[in-house]
């Protein structure tokens, strides 16, 4: 097996790293019955609320701002981008107990932004993260669907099923689904609405709806929005492979790449479906610069500016379950045990009880040996120091053409760690070095996000 059997022509030498890790032949380096396209398609991901973008530099913008939407997907779309994508924030984010002070503050309702937006492009598709617990299926669908009409067929659905009671307090039916049924009842919900996009007539009993209704709406230029889940779990990736078009889940090394497209192949054969119907777009964070030691630089100051000293006491008390403000952020880990008694539902099921004793203490001692401080030791748990996209324009291209020869993913949706100029060094010296390299389409493939994301007509 060589490189040169595979598709892309002008794809660099393969490295020792990505040979060992196809395990196919040279048509289907992953996976038998999974042929990869050799392109890669981008979505931005204007998150708002998280630590991953940079708020308060000079030349950061407003995160509520329509400036800030507009700009960044103007820039995204002159890049050639596939979507743009908005996370949903239906309660804010809270810290032991409290509103989280180190956060910004709340998300404009995704579905109003993405339809002013599409008044301003003509290209991109416009991706709304919406919950399948907090609405109904049936509206939900129609406002889907006006979104998709309104902008010619670009609209998508990113799909979540939170079950937390703590967010189910700002709604009427409190946290009422339990965890183990959110893919039950998320699945039950995205039937209704196909049924709904399809024009039908619907009688759903259930063991979560009674439904009786019929679509109101023309068939949009797409069908209907393209279906997106962000599930990585054995049960999130069941449900996507049955039911979604698009992946965004994170991975962070390309052998992790590969295990997840092989999962995702088998489990999507299995349920029926063709082995590329569903695309893998990672969520990333593309830090570059012109040399390899401009780029090391260039991430070591984002780091910092990511997580401060308060930042890095707050990610520890997240998981501590108790007050640190005492601790000197240049010192050690803290000393004390966390708290187990008492777990707020802010904290996460994944670290309280046991799981906190355990998890702290082997931090301690993962610290201890690599002689981190709390500082240094929480900007590399929120984040690598130098992650698989980092490094210089031609280095990064060599990568990504890499991912795309084995099939690895279809594209990334990626994170700027600034808003809204965040793009500009993608877009103006990434992109035309990997179209150079035949992986980055040069142009749209059509007007609507199937399309461009190389999925199949309905």
């Amino acid at each position: 097996m060589t490189a040169g059997h595979w598709p892309l022509p002008t794809a660099p030498e393969l490295s020792e790293e990505a040979r060992a890790l196809a395990t196919g032949t040279a048509e289907h380096p992953i996976h038998p019955e999974h042929t990869p396209t050799g392109q890669l398609a981008f979505g931005v991901f204007f998150q708002g609320v998280n630590s991953s973008t940079i708020w308060r530099l000079p030349e950061s913008g407003d995160q509520v701002a329509w400036e800030s939407f507009e700009s960044l997907i103007r820039t995204a779309e002159r890049g050639k981008f596939a979507a743009f994508f908005l996370g949903e924030g239906l309660r804010l984010r809270e810290h032991r107990g409290v509103p989280f002070e180190l956060d910004v503050a709340g998300r404009p309702d995704a579905q109003t932004l993405l339809s002013a937006l599409a008044a301003v492009t003509s290209k991109i598709g416009l991706v709304a993260t919406q919950n399948t617990t907090f609405n109904d299926p049936v509206d939900l669908a129609r406002r889907l669907q006006t979104l998709d009409l309104l902008s010619g067929g670009r609209a998508g659905w990113n799909i979540v099923t939170t079950d937390n009671a703590w967010t189910g307090e700002n709604f009427r039916r409190g946290g009422y689904l339990d965890h183990a049924d959110r893919y039950t009842h998320a699945e039950a919900f995205v039937q209704v609405a196909e049924q709904f996009w399809r024009g039908e007539k619907i009688s759903h009993d259930g063991a979560h709806y009674t439904v009786r209704a019929e679509g109101t709406l023309p068939r949009s230029a797409q069908g209907r929005p393209t279906l997106f889940q962000a599930g990585a779990s054995p049960a999130g990736q069941d449900f996507a492979a049955r039911t979604s078009d698009v992946i965004f889940s994170p991975h962070a090394s390309l052998s992790a790449a590969v295990d997840f497209r092989r999962s995702i192949v088998e489990r999507t054969v299995a349920a029926g479906r063709d082995a590329g119907a569903v695309k893998i777009l990672p969520g990333a964070e593309i830090v570059l610069a012109e040399t390899e030691q401009e780029a090391d630089e260039k991430v070591r100051w984002v780091r910092d500016l990511q997580i401060g000293p308060e930042q890095a006491i707050a990610l520890l008390e997240q998981y501590w379950g108790r007050d640190l403000s005492e601790f000197d952020p240049e010192g050690p880990l803290p000393d004390v045990p966390p708290e187990v008694e008492e777990s707020g539902v802010t904290r996460g099921a994944g670290f309280q009880y046991a799981k906190a004793e355990e998890l702290t203490r082997t931090w301690r001692e993962e610290a201890k040996e690599k002689g981190q401080n709390i500082l240094e030791f929480a900007r590399v748990k929120s984040g690598a120091r130098r992650g698989e996209f980092t490094g210089s324009y031609d280095a990064v291209a060599d990568r990504l053409a890499e991912y795309a020869a084995l099939g690895a993913i279809d594209g990334l949706n990626i994170t700027p760690w600034l808003i809204p100029s965040g793009l500009d060094d993608i877009v103006d010296h990434l992109i035309p070095r990997l179209q150079e390299r035949g992986v980055y389409p040069e142009d749209y493939a059509g007007d609507t996000l199937r399309e461009n994301l190389g999925l199949p007509p309905l």
